[in-house]
């Protein structure tokens, strides 16, 4: 079973996929880090150099290029879902798993993270919390039509394993 994680950043979708990998004996992939190492910068370097339309068109094609086991979990980008038919595309070649948090609990889990989200910088406090509840707005229509979707409060491994199951 292929199962790509999907939700915002910082939602815990590689924590949380590394671990149910672990707990299922399935292999794990990261599609930023896949991005990073085929772009030899990282994806705030990118973004700086070559803009968001272009690390856009970059992270679908990587998505729909890279071969996948037949058993994995896969990390994607937050607004991986949200261009051109990222979200159909991995539907149609496995399952998708949004994981659900509110912009308060985001930006909770976001306000140290800033310098390698570049989407986030300059960004404090109640400006974060709008920023992340505007985003969350144009995007959790995409979230939404995931094939399982859980809430990130309390998550653990048995509650995503009863999830994708």
């Amino acid at each position: 079973m292929r199962v790509f994680f999907i939700g915002f950043m910082g939602c815990g979708k590689t924590h949380w996929g590394r671990k149910l990998a672990a707990h299922l004996g399935y292999d794990f992939m990261d599609l930023d880090h896949i991005l990073e190492a085929k772009a030899g910068m990282t994806i705030a370097e990118y973004f700086a150099t070559h803009g968001e339309e272009a690390f856009r068109k970059l992270e679908s094609s990587i998505l729909k290029e890279t071969a996948y086991p037949e058993n994995v979990i896969v990390s994607t980008g937050g607004g991986l879902p949200c261009f051109f038919d990222n979200l159909d595309w991995m539907n149609a070649n496995g399952k998708t798993l949004y994981i659900k948090l509110s912009p308060k609990s985001l930006a909770d889990r976001l306000e140290n993270a800033k310098t390698k989200r570049p989407l986030l910088q300059d960004k404090h406090d109640e400006e974060l919390v709008m920023f992340i509840a505007g985003k969350l707005a144009e995007r959790e229509g995409f979230y939404n039509r995931a094939s399982y979707i859980v809430d990130g409060i309390n998550l653990s491994v048995e509650r995503l394993e009863d999830a994708v199951r």
